[in-house]
């Protein structure tokens, strides 16, 4: 356990001297910016018209994006000059570290949910929305996005360690983010595929009608631990047997 909160404590220094957070809070601004220069809420559901509209630029292209980014810069430094040998001959097991890998990206795409709400009540607060705040959804919709998050963030994790090239997982996690849009209309797909995920969970519930968003909030979440469990762990068997 130890050795596992000094490989997180790592971590975090090497992000330190990285360009992550100014990225972080611009996707924040960006978000909140949809929201606001997007219209008068709805008179109903003012706060859930915000979310719905605000998660298609956030759910649907950011956090994903964002979930290849954190997974690639946490392998970034280990993949250059032999950083992989010099970390694993320290006394720290291959565990701890893929452990705290994931660990640090987990974090991470928690202060990004947290941003994402703290925009939508900033968006609100600018329209003057006088209705109670549904703590309730939005709290779940956030909750729900970062735990759809995981399992991406694990098989983009398990890609990352893989490859030597911190460009490459990248470009294939946008590559594969790009069909989205088309990808949710699918009842049938949208559920299982890794990048949609977060934009069906954080999804408020009535706010749409068609393809996935149909699905029980519960059933998403069954198909998406059990993704968590299969990437996770397919991604933690290479890297105990990965040759340095």
């Amino acid at each position: 356990m130890a050795s596992y909160f000094r490989a997180v404590s790592a971590e975090w220094l090497k992000l330190s001297k990285s360009k992550l957070w100014p990225q972080i809070f611009l996707c924040a601004i960006l978000v909140m910016l949809l929201g606001i220069l997007n219209g008068e809420p709805d008179e109903l559901a003012p706060w859930e018209y915000l979310i719905s509209i605000m998660i298609i630029l956030h759910a649907m292209l950011l956090l994903p994006i964002m979930t290849g980014i954190f997974s690639a810069m946490v392998c970034r430094y280990e993949h250059s000059g032999g950083g992989w040998k010099q970390l694993l001959v320290l006394p720290v097991s291959r565990g701890a570290v893929y452990f705290a890998k994931f660990s640090v990206v987990a974090m991470l795409l928690a202060v990004v949910q947290l941003l994402f709400m703290g925009a939508v009540l900033g968006a609100g607060l600018i329209h003057k929305v006088d209705a109670p705040i549904p703590w309730e959804m939005m709290l779940r919709s956030v909750l729900g996005g970062w735990v759809a998050c995981l399992p991406l963030a694990a098989l983009q994790l398990g890609v990352s360690t893989a490859w030597s090239s911190f460009a490459a997982p990248l470009a294939l996690n946008v590559v594969f983010t790009i069909p989205n849009i088309l990808v949710a209309n699918s009842q049938t797909y949208a559920p299982y595929y890794p990048w949609t995920q977060p934009f069906l969970a954080m999804m408020p519930a009535g706010q749409a009608d068609f393809g996935a968003f149909n699905l029980p909030f519960e059933s998403i979440m069954m198909v998406i631990v059990g993704g968590f469990l299969l990437f996770f762990l397919g991604g933690f068997i290479y890297f105990q047997r990965k040759e340095v």
